[in-house]
Order: C-alpha cells, then sequence, then structure tokens
C-alpha cells in the first residue's frame, strides 16, 4: 500500500502518497518514485517537491514550481536530466533517476503546497530507497552446434550474484527460430516455481524437458529428445527480483545472454545402411552376412531391419515383385516372418546379421536389407524418422574346398621348471568356414615315447576334450586351451613340470555343418613341431636355528630366531611351523604356525590357556624369531622350525615349492619344584544295581611349597567301557580354580566330582547302572606358584585303572515278571470260571420251560 499522511481541513483531508518502501534497486539502474496527492482543495493541478533525506542532511532535488529549487548537490544531475520530475496528471507526478549511484540511497520526501482555503503550510510523504551493487553475471555454456535427431541436448548457463541484499533470482531459457519472436520455454524462480511456454506444456509434462539445477549458480535444461523443429538459436536470461505486498514481484535487473545457434539433425540425412560384399560359399555351408545401419546418435533410435532376396539385382529388393522377404527383426529385438533355417540377430551397435544354414545353389541371388528408423519421445510414443535400403549384394552358393596351412610358435618360452608356457597356432590361408568351424588339437611326444599323444583339444563346437593325463590340472586351472582369434589357438602351462618337456604340436581341422544338423570333418591339417627343453635346476632350501635367549629357570623367556637360505628360486614366500620334542626322536608337538601371508595361528596342541605368552614374527626378508615368555616345566624340550618356501605360478596363485627342518634348539633347566604323584583308591570295586560308588584321586607331594595354597590341580575322571570302542570317555573334570564340568550321560545313573581334602579328588557314581562297569583312572595336572607370584604348569599325571564290576540281580530282574505272568493267570480263570456259569445257567432254564406233547398222533399203526 502507498505511503499517505492526512490533513485535516473543513471536513476534507488532503492525502499524500507514495510506494511503500523500503524499496531496493540496483546501481546503474533507472528508477521512478511516484508521488499522488487526493481530497485536495483549490486548483487541480498541485505542485509537487522532492528532497532527499541522508541522515542528518537534507538536499533539495527537484520542485514542480521552482526552477530554482535543487541544491548545488544535485545541479549537474538535473541539468543533464539524470534526475528529473516527470507530471504524470493534475494530481501525481513521478521522480525519475536514469542510472543510480551508490551515493543515492536514503529517504526520499515528496511535499505539496497546500492549496486549501481553510489550511495553511505544506504536508508530505516517505519512501526509503536502498541502492545495491550490480554483482549479477550471467555465464553462457555454448551448447553443441549439431545435435542429431532423437540425441540430447541440454541447454546450460550460469547465473550468480552476491547475495547480500533480500533479492531473488529466475532464469529463463528462450529460443528464436529464424526471424520469429523470441519464444520463451522454461522458467525457474524468483520463487522457486516452474513456468513453462504454451508450446512446450505438453512436452514438460512427458518429461521431455528436465530442469537439471548443478549447484553453484549452474542451471541446465535438458531437452531429452532432440526434434528437428528445435533447431534455432538459444538464449538465457537471468533477472534479480524483490518483493512487493500481496505476493507480487518486482524485477529490478535483467541480462540476457546467447547460448548459441543449434541445428538438428533429420535422422533421414545421416541414415546409412551397407551389407558385405559379394559372399561365394559352398553347398551345404551356412550364408552369414551382416547389415551396417550407421547414424549420428544410433542410440536414440529404434531398428527395424528386414532382409530381402531377388534372383535379379534390382535396386530396391522390396519394390521389385520376384524378391521375397527372409525375415524382419522389430526394434525390439524379437524376430518375425522368419524360418528355421534363417536366423537373424542383432551382434552390436548397428550390426545386425543373417545366417542361413544348410545353402544350396537355390540361394544363390541378391540380398539387400531394408531398415526403418524410429525416435521415441518421452510419452513414450513411437515415431518414423527415416526408412532405407542397402544396395544389394549377390550370393553365390559352389563347390568348395579348404585350403589352409597351420603355423605353430612360442608365446612364452619356460626357462626353468615352474615356467609359464603358451603355445600360439596359426591357421594362415583360407579356410572357407562360412557355418562350418575350426577345432584344434595339441599333441606332445618326448624322447621316451616319439609318438605325438594328445593333450587337450576344442572340437567343433568349441568345447574342450581333455586326455585323462592332463585332466586334474585343466580342472585346476594350471592348463588352459582357448581360441584368442577366428584363427588363432593357443594353448597355456601356467606352471610347467619336468614331465612336460618335450615336442609340442597342434593339428587344425576343418567341420562342416551337414543339412540333418550333423557335421562332417573334411580336412585336418598339422603344424611345425616345437620342442619345450631346459636345465632343471632343483630349489635348495636351508634353515638354521639359533638360541637368542636362554632361559634358565622356569619363568624365564625363551628365544630362537630360523634363518632362512634359499636357491633357485625367484621371490619365494615363506611359511613357518615352530615344533618342539620332549625328548630326542620323541613325539613332536606343534607350538605356533606363520602362514606364508603372515596371518598366526596358535596350534591346538599348546596350552591354548597360554596362547598369549607366544609369539612367532617376521624379522627380516629370511629370518623368523620365536618367542616364548614365562617357560614352564612342560616346556622343556628341543625346539625347531619347519619352513617352506612357496613360488607364484602364472596366475599369480601359490604353489609349494620346497620345505626343509631347521636343527633342534633345547630348553633345558633343571626343576627345582616340588615333585608329585598320584594314586587312586576305591571303596567298592563291585557294586549291584542302583548302589553308589567311590573312588578317590589321590596327589602325593614331595618339596612341595611352603603354602598349600601354592598348588592348586586340574583333575579329569575317564571310563573305559571295554565293551565299546572309541577308548576312555570323560566323565567330569574340575580345573585349578575349582569349577566342576560335567560330561552329558546317556544312563539314568550320576556322577559327581568333589575335592575333599587339599590333595583329594573324589568321583562318586550314583544309581550305578550296567553300563558304568568299566575301567576307571584320574589324570592330573598341578599348578605351582613361584615366590614372584608367577604360576607353573606341571607335567601331566595318570593314575593306576580301578575296575568297577556291576553284578547281575537275578531275582530282582525275575521278580516283577513272575508277579506279572501269575496275576495274568488268576485273572483268566476267573474269567472262564465266570464265562462257563454264565452259558450254564442260561441252557437250564431253556430246557425247564419247554412244553411236553403227546405223541399218541404220531404212533404208526400196523395193518397187517
Amino acid at each position: 500500500m502507498p505511503t499517505a499522511a492526512w490533513i485535516s481541513a473543513g471536513g476534507q483531508a488532503r492525502l499524500v502518497t507514495v510506494s511503500k518502501g523500503p524499496l531496493t534497486r540496483i546501481q546503474g539502474q533507472p528508477v521512478s518514485l511516484r508521488c499522488d496527492v487526493s481530497d485536495y482543495e483549490g486548483p487541480l493541478e498541485q505542485d509537487f517537491e522532492w528532497k532527499l533525506v541522508q541522515g542528518d542532511v537534507t538536499h533539495d532535488l527537484v520542485s514542480s514550481m521552482d526552477s530554482q529549487y535543487t541544491g548545488a548537490v544535485f545541479a549537474d544531475r538535473v541539468s543533464s536530466g539524470d534526475l528529473s520530475l516527470e507530471r504524470l496528471s493534475d494530481s501525481s507526478a513521478e521522480l525519475r533517476i536514469r542510472a543510480l549511484r551508490p551515493t543515492d540511497g536514503g529517504t526520499y520526501r515528496c511535499s505539496t503546497p497546500s492549496t486549501d482555503m481553510s489550511v495553511s503550510g505544506n504536508y508530505d510523504a516517505d519512501v526509503e530507497l536502498r541502492v545495491i551493487a550490480d554483482s549479477l553475471q550471467v555465464a553462457p555454456v555454448i551448447p553443441p552446434a549439431v545435435v542429431p535427431e532423437g540425441g540430447q541436448l541440454e541447454l546450460r548457463c550460469n547465473a550468480t550474484r552476491n547475495i547480500t541484499e533480500n533479492t531473488y533470482l529466475s532464469v529463463t531459457w528462450s529460443v528464436r527460430r529464424g526471424t520469429s519472436p523470441l519464444e520463451d520455454i522454461l522458467t525457474v524462480g524468483p520463487d522457486g516455481e516452474v513456468g513453462v511456454g504454451a508450446g512446450y506444456a505438453q512436452r514438460y509434462d512427458a518429461a521431455g524437458l528436465v530442469l537439471r539445477p548443478w549447484g553453484g549458480g549452474a542451471f541446465g535444461l535438458l531437452l531429452t529428445e532432440a526434434l528437428p523443429g528445435d533447431r534455432g538459436g538459444y538464449f538465457c536470461t537471468a533477472r534479480e527480483w524483490v518483493p512487493k505486498e500481496n505476493g507480487v514481484w518486482q524485477s529490478i535487473l535483467e541480462k540476457k545472454v546467447e547460448l548459441g545457434q543449434v541445428e538438428v539433425t533429420p535422422t533421414a540425412r545421416t541414415l546409412g545402411v551397407s551389407v558385405d560384399d559379394n559372399v561365394t560359399l559352398g553347398v551345404g555351408d551356412t550364408l552369414r552376412l551382416s547389415c551396417s545401419v550407421a547414424s549420428d546418435d544410433q542410440v536414440a533410435l529404434g531398428l527395424e531391419v528386414t532382409w530381402f532376396v531377388s534372383p535379379t539385382p534390382s535396386q530396391n529388393g522390396s519394390g521389385s515383385g520376384s524378391s521375397r522377404v527372409l525375415g524382419r527383426l522389430n526394434r525390439d529385438g524379437v524376430a518375425a516372418n522368419g524360418s528355421g533355417q534363417v536366423e537373424l540377430s542383432r551382434a552390436s551397435g548397428g550390426v545386425f546379421r543373417l545366417a542361413v544354414r544348410h545353402v544350396d545353389q537355390s540361394d544363390s541371388g541378391f540380398y539387400s536389407c531394408g531398415v526403418r528408423a524410429w525416435v521415441r519421445q518421452s510419452g513414450g510414443r513411437w515415431y518414423q524418422a527415416a526408412e532405407k535400403e542397402s544396395d544389394p549384394v549377390q550370393v553365390q552358393v559352389t563347390v568348395t574346398e579348404a585350403n589352409f596351412t597351420v603355423t605353430l610358435r612360442y608365446l612364452v618360452t619356460p626357462q626353468f621348471s615352474g615356467d609359464p608356457l603358451e603355445l600360439a597356432c596359426q591357421v594362415t590361408g583360407d579356410p572357407r568356414l562360412d557355418d562350418g568351424r575350426l577345432g584344434v588339437t595339441w599333441l606332445r611326444a618326448d624322447s621316451s615315447d616319439p609318438n605325438a599323444h594328445p593333450v587337450a583339444s576344442l572340437d567343433k563346437q568349441g568345447e574342450l576334450v581333455v586326455r585323462d593325463a592332463y585332466h586334474p590340472r585343466v580342472e585346476e586351472g594350471l592348463i588352459t586351451v582357448s581360441r584368442v582369434k577366428p584363427l588363432t589357438f593357443r594353448l597355456r602351462f601356467l606352471r610347467m613340470q619336468e614331465s612336460d618337456r618335450g615336442r609340442f604340436q597342434c593339428a587344425v581341422s576343418a567341420w562342416t555343418r551337414l543339412r540333418d544338423g550333423g557335421w562332417v570333418r573334411r580336412q585336418e591339417v598339422p603344424s611345425n613341431n616345437v620342442t619345450v627343453h631346459w636345465e632343471y635346476k632343483k630349489p635348495k632350501l636351508g634353515v638354521v636355528a639359533r638360541r637368542a635367549r636362554e632361559a634358565t629357570v622356569a619363568g624365564d623367556t625363551f628365544e630362537m630366531t630360523c634363518q632362512v637360505k634359499v636357491e633357485n628360486l625367484e621371490d619365494p614366500g615363506y611359511s613357518v611351523l615352530v615344533q618342539m620334542e620332549a625328548s630326542l626322536r620323541g613325539d613332536t608337538r606343534k607350538v605356533m604356525s606363520l602362514s606364508r601371508d603372515l596371518v598366526l595361528q596358535v596350534e591346538d596342541s599348546f596350552d591354548q590357556e597360554r596362547r598369549d605368552r607366544v609369539v612367532l614374527e617376521k624379522t627380516g626378508p629370511e629370518e623368523f624369531r620365536f618367542r616364548l615368555y614365562g617357560t614352564q616345566a612342560s616346556d622343556r624340550g628341543f625346539y625347531f622350525c619347519g619352513i617352506t618356501a612357496w613360488m607364484r605360478n602364472a596366475s599369480k596363485a601359490w604353489t609349494e615349492a620346497v620345505s626343509a627342518r631347521s636343527n633342534k634348539v633345547q630348553i633345558a633347566f633343571d626343576h627345582t619344584g616340588p615333585t608329585f604323584n598320584t594314586s587312586i583308591h576305591a571303596d567298592m570295586t563291585s557294586v549291584y544295581p542302583g548302589e553308589t560308588t567311590k573312588m578317590d584321586c589321590i596327589l602325593a607331594v614331595s618339596g612341595s611349597p611352603s603354602s598349600a595354597g601354592d598348588i592348586l590341580y586340574e583333575v579329569q575322571w575317564y571310563q573305559n567301557h571295554l565293551r565299546e570302542d572309541g577308548g576312555a570317555a570323560l566323565l567330569a573334570s574340575v580345573d585349578r580354580w575349582g569349577v566342576v564340568r560335567k560330561s552329558q550321560r546317556n544312563s539314568s545313573s550320576d556322577c559327581s566330582l568333589e575335592r575333599v581334602g587339599p590333595h583329594v579328588f573324589r568321583l562318586s557314581v550314583h544309581n550305578t547302572q550296567d553300563s558304568d562297569a568299566g575301567q576307571y583312572y584320574c589324570r592330573a595336572t598341578p599348578w605351582t606358584r613361584s615366590s614372584a607370584g608367577t604360576w607353573t604348569r606341571g607335567h601331566d599325571l595318570s593314575s593306576p585303572t580301578v575296575f568297577l564290576t556291576v553284578h547281575f540281580a537275578m531275582w530282582d530282574s525275575l521278580k516283577m515278571p513272575l508277579l506279572y505272568g501269575a496275576a495274568a493267570a488268576l485273572v483268566m480263570g476267573l474269567f472262564s470260571l465266570l464265562v462257563g456259569f454264565v452259558f450254564a445257567h442260561c441252557w437250564c432254564r431253556k430246557a425247564t420251560r419247554t412244553p411236553k406233547r403227546s405223541n399218541n398222533h404220531l404212533m404208526v399203526q400196523d395193518t397187517e
């Protein structure tokens, strides 16, 4: 709403209004400030005066009734016309500034001298004007000068400004076709809304126009499918806006740049169709022709291809009455109107292939392909953009013979065992394949057997056939046979062995497909021989173990280094296994291993509770260090390293080359701690089922520490079922901290384990059953604590065995079956008596109730 002020006079009020502020305008741009007066008395034509208030300073600008009104500061600008007062009507005038300066900011005051009879003095209205710098920059991104029909066209421009004031930005893309006026395509902003030109609304709704803001002031408009009508000159217009009241926007700056002229090339102008040169092939072969379609933007096109054949060389196969359609491939790649003998396919890009199998002389003629190019619009609708047909090519079917030679040569030559070998079998000449195929067989012969034997072969269909001797290596990928080019085959050994040396040869065979689908070999041509030989140098590996730190008493740290020396191996990898023997040539126990990939593992035979007390690390290219912290009496023995050298084959996989063991380094120190012994005692060794028996595992100690708390035990109880295989079974155990664990049982009996004395551990078998019979023994492991507080594990001790016998209770096992049998017999006897009584009673009652009848009438009279 305009700014207004009232002064009451005689029932009327003079009203002076100016634009509502504050107003924001840009330096260098023109501005107009309007002033209106109403409800006044006196003459119709009113006078106006404008002042500029900047802080405490007021400048006189212009006046409609006094030409000398302008102050000295603005006199030059008023005289030059840069600042002027224009009357719009009797009651309105406009202050116009042609080009704003940064110093023009301030409060502008419009005054109208009073002409009312009863009111004297002046009345005015103020509006604030803010002047900001021109920071809007519009930079075009030149689009491509030529775009194919159906291709994408992106129109980009960069519009930036300094966001210091409350201004907003909009970007408009426009096009001018020839001499036509500029037509807006799409506008975004200033409130973020998108406005689409009338001629582009349907295209925008179908996603044919896509707004792509890139950020940083970069804006892009993408035409997903360029049409011939899109040619023209494109412009980008950036505008800076300020909001007014009631949601109205006012543009305060506009800059337009030309993006460039764009030409859309019609598909009909660039579409090219051609077929291979003339073809001559033999009877029974397969005719293969390729139709190449070229266009500027083939990806955006849908191509429909039709193959024609004609006995005469007409310029247009489809226009000749004697031509016939062999088949059609629609734009989705689906074949139609073909036969089982004709195959249509799309190889890649714009190459379409025709294959006619088992041709004969009736298939001779002139072949051509016709192409229809379709463009898909954003709404999913297709329209035909062009149609074209190739020149015909002549196909002659004759009887031909294969004529080629085969050459075998090295690609990679092995120098040592383990090196790769690659041989190339090259076919030169004219094998005249067409629908035929080539197969290859690789052969090898050596000094022990001069006859060449097959290694592997590729048959006419490319399937691999492997001989038994090489089958495992082919399965592992160590031997590969491949066809790297149409006339080149390759044999590759990833890692040669000594037995692979000898003379190699390849034999290439030419195959032809028959009309019934079978294959016939027309010719087989052998290659020259290639000798594969090298001097064998066996890899050597030596390992030396040295004591780096000696353990003189229990609890010390033991260190051992293993130095490796290898010959005849390049860049080997190593895996290390540290082992120990309690005595020379005794049982070997694995301690720790380090894989070739430096993966550390503590072996299961080592005490898992001390897994953090052993270290194995690689300290040099060919040196490894083993460290054992807190050695115990059970650690005494001979330690050595087993090292395996590995090498990489041609496929970068590791293969084992050679292994070796080091000398043995001993951990030997006197055991000054206590010594232990174990025995077993049972209260009963012969029991009946259901009874409880108790067995004690008694540990004897000599030279024990000063405190009984310095000795702890781990105890396990085992049972050996003499009638069952599988060895002894663990019944129960207690660790050195007193935690008891029992194994799962399949019997109704139960067992318990308890410590009944400082050195006595009792196993109780409750509710003894027949399955509890067998040998029992205990195994104990003592732990002693030194004065330094370190716990040391002692040797495992096993007690003698105790045999437990469970008697068979005859009466207990038979009494219940006897009682059940007697009871059943008694019940059946009583039941029989009852049934007999009931039947007898019923029979007697029936006999009593039968009436007696006279037999006189039944007597026979003797008439003689």
